[in-house]
């Protein structure tokens, strides 16, 4: 019998949930190769433990090489052509023929599209920003902090608000907050709208700790010389230290592969299938609607993994995608809270929260741990 050829672009939380699940459910009946540039994963959380000095960039690394599942093949390399009519993949080391085709490249940043970020502040969204933030954040020691968001879509709507309120903690750890002004720059009338008890629990959190909050606006440039942000309504904020969550983009290759529309693959919201049969797209890279973060596609690969085991195997075919997905907050002081949100179950998107709290720290921590056992057999 003929195997089924299943070839997953991105080894993200999307591409790992359905590579483990496909190998779990159904390794004999399929041919998946796993393709990614990078050599390794982290969480995005984990960007903050570097941010802030609290865990070293080798510590939060877990290498695909570690990736050992029957029926999968992982590949470090570079894609540079996608053909989603003949599910065709190009890569600077050879070509691949899908059966299926998976697309879960997530969204890449953009920092040169906000003039003046990359000469006058900093990003924090990449590895490589945070990890030139760590020894940035260490020298401060007065002055004018602001985390401002630069465009919409971006990813993990909490971010934002958890830099603001780390960045206070660090500032206060080292005994230089009150000497320090921390201002948070959002486009949104409160911190997280689908969930306005997080929000006012993240206003109260501001508030106690001395952040302004701005919201309803963007940061649409900076001033090197001048040190000053201009927001969307020209008004100008002065600043020390620029902490920017830089513009989000789809990956070249998927932009010249002409399966994009206004910027990101649209697909269909119950089976995120894309216009071209068997081909599915998953996560970030998509304008599906539910929010750009790792959970949201790690359920969206759910999804599509159960699709095609149902398939193979004639099981039940999967419910709709939910949209569903709980995110972790971190509140600074050892505390975490937890944000449920549902956005397509209902006529509205819809938002449940636990407050911060010393266990949901821990619960954090398993969520990390278990898919590190499950997606890298590490413990």
């Amino acid at each position: 019998m003929n195997k089924l050829r299943v070839v997953v672009l991105g080894a993200g939380f999307g591409g790992l949930e359905l590579t483990a699940m496909l190998s779990e459910a159904i390794a004999d009946h399929i041919e998946l190769t796993l393709i990614d540039r990078n050599d390794s994963f982290f969480f995005g959380y984990s960007k903050f433990d570097v941010m802030f000095g609290r865990k070293t960039s080798e510590s939060v690394r877990m290498a695909y090489r570690n990736i050992v599942k029957p029926g999968v093949s992982f590949r470090q390399e570079i894609i540079t052509a996608i053909d989603p009519q003949n599910r065709l993949v190009t890569t600077d080391r050879g070509t691949y023929e899908a059966d299926v085709l998976v697309v879960a490249l997530g969204a890449e940043y953009d920092p040169q599209a906000t003039p003046g970020l990359t000469d006058g502040g900093y990003e924090f969204y990449s590895f490589a920003g945070a990890e030139r933030l760590r020894d940035v954040i260490s020298t401060v020691t007065k002055g004018h902090a602001i985390v401002g968001v630069t465009s919409t879509p971006f990813k993990c709507p909490p971010a934002p608000s958890e830099a603001a309120l780390l960045l206070h903690d660090h500032l206060t750890q080292r005994g230089v907050r009150e000497a320090c002004e921390i201002s948070l720059v959002m486009p949104f009338g409160i911190p997280i709208p689908p969930s306005p008890d997080s929000s006012r629990a993240l206003l109260a959190a501001f508030a106690e700790r001395g952040i302004r909050f701005i919201p309803n606006h963007l940061v649409r440039a900076l001033d090197p010389q001048r040190r000053v942000a201009i927001l969307d309504d020209a008004s100008e904020l002065p600043y020390d230290l620029f902490l920017g969550i830089p513009k989000h983009r789809v990956p070249d290759v998927v932009a010249a592969s002409g399966m994009t529309v206004e910027g990101w693959i649209p697909v269909d919201r119950k089976t995120l299938a894309t216009r071209y049969p068997g081909v599915y797209a998953v996560g970030d890279v998509t304008s599906v609607g539910s929010p750009k973060a790792g959970v949201f596609a790690e359920g969206a690969a759910r999804v599509v993994a159960t699709d095609l085991i149902a398939q193979v195997t004639g099981s039940e075919p999967p419910l709709p995608y939910s949209g569903a997905g709980s995110c972790y907050v971190e509140f600074g002081a050892q505390r975490v809270g937890r944000v449920d949100v549902d956005f397509f179950s209902g006529p509205a998107p819809t938002g449940s929260f636990a407050g911060p709290s010393a266990a949901l720290m821990g619960e954090k921590a398993y969520f990390g741990s278990s898919r590190r056992a499950r997606w890298f057999g590490l413990v």
